[in-house]
């Protein structure tokens, strides 16, 4: 195997081996500490722009399953402890390296995938380069590094026009899908309950979405600063009220800035699919699958909204209802594949609101 090279931010090198395609790439570096649904975390939009360690030792072990992919590529990086070069699975079409190399994304195996993410644990997310030559001028490379930020990242990732994807069997709702870097399971989710879904471009103004008179509207999942998305922002404030709303990641990111709130970036982020989630309705505790960098200040959205979920390891917030708006919002992500699902139940939660508001209106 050919040699390859990770170079952290603070200067440090490690040596491991070359897979996906030859080359350099650089990145903010970030860790998922998913056991399984490597190919939904490769095919996450989500992961623009960053660098992807996977916990989790062996990578590759069922192969790569076009069916499973949530949408196309767009982290810069791909970091593994040992990747498996012969997949064992009926359903596996070919191995993980072959399709790194065909969608150009630079990846290293044999390092300590453990000690990397105590790195960013302790001193929190920094950026990093994947090279397969030795640095011959680490200053002006330590420097590169240095500049790197994660910018229009949703924009790169959205789709640019519209698409409509019909209902499992008889359509009961129609619900515009506002694409942030939607991932294709928060579609299937909706088609399968019944819902045709028309998902719009990220940058798609107000005024478009209320003149289509959709039964309700479902904010997507993105990559990136929340707070850099103004327009999407602005937009938001016109829509909230009108119909009823649903938003999962960044949409509830966005939601909060539209109704006055704040964020903030997190020392390292909740990535993986074994995030304890506390629901304050309820008093019951879920595990759920979570991607993101940035978490919504609690406290900046006093007398307006009201806290629902709350993260069991840090309690940051989770969730949020907006009484007499129609509206509510999780930071995780129900629609999880390969899991856990268990709060798909919040699709349920949103069927029923769009159900109650057409009974209302007649």
């Amino acid at each position: 195997m050919k040699k390859a090279y990770l170079i952290l931010g603070n200067g440090e090198i490690l040596e491991g081996e070359q897979i996906g395609a030859e080359g350099r790439c650089v990145g903010e570096l970030v860790f998922t500490t998913g056991m399984e649904g490597y190919l939904e975390t490769l095919t996450d939009p989500s992961y623009a722009g960053q660098i992807v360690i996977q916990t989790f030792p062996l990578i590759g072990n069922y192969g790569v399953i076009e069916e499973d992919f949530e949408g196309t590529p767009a982290l810069r990086g791909y970091i593994v402890r040992e990747c498996c070069d012969e997949p064992s699975n009926f359903r596996s079409q070919y191995p993980l390296d072959r399709y790194l190399k065909s969608r150009g994304i630079c990846g290293i195996s044999g390092l300590d995938t453990r000690y990397l993410t105590t790195v960013i644990r302790e001193g929190g997310v920094l950026n990093a380069m994947i090279t397969d030559t030795y640095p011959d001028d680490l200053p002006a490379l330590l420097e590169e590094l240095s500049a790197y930020t994660v910018k229009d990242a949703v924009a790169s990732v959205s789709r640019k026009k519209p698409e409509v994807f019909p209902a499992d069997g008889e359509t009961r709702f129609r619900v515009t899908l506002l694409d942030y870097g939607a991932k294709q399971n928060i579609i299937r989710s909706l088609c399968s309950r019944g819902c045709e879904v028309t998902a719009m471009p990220h940058d798609t103004p107000a005024e478009t979405i209320l003149a289509a008179s959709p039964d309700g509207i479902m904010l997507s999942n993105g990559p990136g600063d929340p707070a850099e998305n103004t327009f999407c922002i602005g937009e938001l404030t016109k829509l909230i009220g009108k119909l009823p709303i649903f938003g999962i990641c960044l949409g509830h990111q966005l939601t909060a800035l539209a109704m006055g709130g704040k964020t903030e970036k997190l020392l390292y982020g909740h990535r993986g699919g074994n995030q304890p989630v506390h629901d304050l309705l309820t008093g019951r505790t879920y595990i759920t699958s979570q991607n993101h960098g940035y978490a919504v200040i609690s406290d900046s959205l006093a007398g307006v909204g009201q806290i629902s979920f709350i993260n069991a390891n840090d309690g940051s917030c989770e969730g949020i209802l907006y009484p007499g708006k129609q509206c509510f919002t999780v930071q995780f992500h129900p629609e999880a594949c390969s899991g856990p699902k268990d709060t798909a139940f919040l699709f349920d939660r949103f069927i029923s609101m769009m159900e109650e508001t057409k009974h209302a209106k007649g």
